[in-house]
């Protein structure tokens, strides 16, 4: 099966839309939680609109498991169609809805509904689409393939800092809580002609041979045991999710609770956007030559020794250098690692359920840990009063991403295909 650089556009443009839409969220959930939870105390209004943020992620683990096993029986591609036309609309049904001055007590019911349904595409867009990009890639480039749902996020965080940056810089405040977040919102669902056009013309790789599994005996090495391959993924993944929402919060961090300039805070997510894209390229590549394992291992031992002091120094400074050169440390460290892992899990499962587990490993991290981390760090700091505590969470959480990396078994073609031969084969009778 030839892949085309539209096909790849095509299966990763629906988990763009995705991190578009929670990274700019998170931007301005201030604005939201205004406009929808109107309150006398600033920060209960925050709270609010981070709960409706995290809402999202209730029903994934329902959409995991209805839409990822439809994708297992029906094909990837229909799976693929019917998520992105549900996060399409969600993502329209929020931008368009009436603040609570206008219609009341239903605006935040709409809101939330809106949400739900989004979190329940969501939750089945990415097994389908991680095993579209894995079947349909060349063996020596699943690595790669695979680290374009990770790639995808990271553009779509630039995308969306760049587009945060344009509208505070040319908006009064005023302007951004009248209309400028639902601006930033409207741009995402532009592309949902585009993203059902594209999709429309993938090749079905569910009934095609399995180049991923082709060796018997690493096929049975490495999905033999398919629960330890489940713990350690669950494991890997909330180390990661919690990566992906701490980045994605430094932008309200440093506004909210820093006091820095709107500006200011939005170059987060650029730098988060840019050195995103560069080190998970990188990283893919460099997984295909040594290994998922130690590409996964050693930057995240690296991000573990930097977190505490990179948050120490931006509270202390509270400057632009500071953010930038944190924010893009901490980023290389986790996204060189995100194509490692995406694939490492994917390699590891068996095509027959391979969409339908990937989806529910994938969604139980991000149920617990992406809807409640910005909250819970927030709220952290409200009863702790240390500015500090995102980065004690993201520490715990990078041990567990750790302790599963070093769990789960080597998957690379190149390295699997020598540990078979030297330790694999079956002992002669």
């Amino acid at each position: 099966m030839t892949i085309l650089k539209r096909h790849v556009v095509a299966a990763t443009v629906g988990n763009a839309l995705e991190f578009y839409d929670f990274t700019t969220y998170a931007f301005y959930a201030v604005q939201i939680g205004k406009a929808f939870f109107p309150s006398t105390s600033p920060m209960a209004s925050l709270m609010l609109s981070l709960a409706t943020f995290g809402a999202g992620f209730i029903t994934r683990p329902l959409g995991a498991i209805v839409i990822g096993a439809y994708a297992d029986r029906a094909g990837r591609r229909p799976a693929m169609m019917l998520t992105f036309l549900l996060m399409g609309l969600a993502l329209l049904g929020l931008a368009l809805c009436p603040s609570y001055a206008a219609i009341g007590p239903l605006a935040p019911v709409l809101v939330v509904i809106a949400r739900l349904v989004q979190g329940f595409a969501l939750g089945g867009e990415v097994g389908p689409t991680t095993a579209f990009l894995l079947e349909a890639a060349p063996p020596n480039r699943r690595g790669l393939y695979t680290a374009f749902q990770s790639i995808s996020q990271n553009a779509a965080a630039l995308v969306a800092g760049l587009i945060g940056f344009a509208l505070t810089s040319l908006l009064t405040a005023d302007q951004v809580q009248a209309f400028g977040w639902r601006l930033a919102l409207s741009v995402g669902a532009l592309i949902l002609p585009f993203g059902l056009l594209v999709r429309r013309t993938l090749p079905e790789t569910l009934h095609a041979p399995d180049t991923v599994h082709g060796d018997p005996v690493a096929h049975h090495r490495l999905t033999g045991g398919q629960r330890r391959v489940i713990i350690c993924s669950i494991a890997i993944l909330c180390g990661g999710t919690v990566a992906t929402y701490i980045q994605s919060y430094l932008t309200t961090y440093t506004s909210a609770i820093l006091h820095m300039k709107s500006s200011v805070a939005f170059t987060a997510t650029v730098t988060y956007g840019l050195a995103g894209i560069v080190s998970n390229i990188t990283g893919a590549l460099l997984s295909e030559r040594f290994g998922r394992r130690a590409v996964m291992i050693v930057p995240r031992v690296v991000l573990l020794a930097i977190i505490l002091p990179g948050f120490w120094l931006l509270a202390r400074n509270r400057d632009l250098s500071t953010l930038t050169a944190m924010t893009a440390l901490m980023t290389v460290c986790a996204s060189s690692s995100g194509g490692a892992m995406m694939a490492a899990i994917a390699e590891s499962l068996r095509k027959t359920s391979r969409a339908v587990t990937f989806s529910i490993v994938y969604a139980a991290p991000i149920v617990i840990f992406g809807g409640a981390t910005q909250l819970l760090v927030t709220w952290l700091i409200h009863v702790t009063g240390d500015i500090l505590a995102p980065a004690y969470f993201y520490m715990a959480a990078t041990l567990v991403a750790l302790a599963g990396m070093f769990g789960i078994r080597e998957s690379a073609p190149g390295a699997r295909h020598r540990r078979v031969k030297t330790q694999d084969l079956p002992a002669a009778s």
